[in-house]
């Protein structure tokens, strides 16, 4: 999603002296600031995190900031969209609205940080469909499509989720952190 911006994007995979960063913040901008400051305080390499979260308004906005250990530590996706889908039990369409947050955090040096957000409105639906994506893809139902986002082609996905539209405001920035 980045491409056209002609920059090579490094994983953490070449750095291996970034460990695991824990998520710890009470908010989604708090952790993804958190990655990327610690990121690029041990890398010294410009740096980019993310954080995303389910809010469900019947749930008061759970999952949130919880939204990969809502069915607690070690909880697999699976794990995850089964109590969701518990705790949304018999509740009609109509109070079943929710949406994805996409928090970045681009920390460039110190004192030079940029936060964006991107979210997709739609609602929760009551039986899984889909295989393409991850976490609450199956049973996420974007406001204005009759698929979900594991039901979705990837460039679809990648134009109207919260992730996309996060990326594209982060496009909007980037270029005066960029020197060629």
């Amino acid at each position: 999603m980045l491409d056209d911006l002609g920059v090579v994007i490094a994983t953490l995979d070449g750095y291996l002296q970034v460990g695991e960063i824990i998520e710890d913040a009470d908010t989604l901008c708090g952790n993804a600031l958190k990655k990327a400051r610690e990121v690029f305080r041990l890398t010294g390499v410009p740096s980019l995190a993310d954080d995303t979260g389910l809010e469900v308004h019947y749930l008061n906005d759970a999952p949130g900031v919880f939204s990969s250990r809502y069915a607690g530590p070690g909880a697999t996706y699976h794990d995850n969209v089964q109590k969701l889908l518990r705790s949304m039990r018999g509740v009609p369409e109509r109070r079943r609205a929710a949406l994805f947050r996409c928090v970045l955090a681009f920390v460039a040096a110190e004192g030079k940080e940029e936060i964006v957000e991107g979210v997709c409105r739609g609602a929760i639906i009551e039986v899984p469909r889909g295989t393409n994506g991850f976490g609450y893809d199956p049973v996420f139902l974007p406001d204005g499509y009759q698929t979900t986002f594991a039901e979705m082609d990837l460039a679809v996905k990648n134009r109207v989720s919260h992730r996309g539209l996060a990326i594209q405001e982060l496009k909007k920035i980037l270029p005066r952190y960029l020197t060629r």
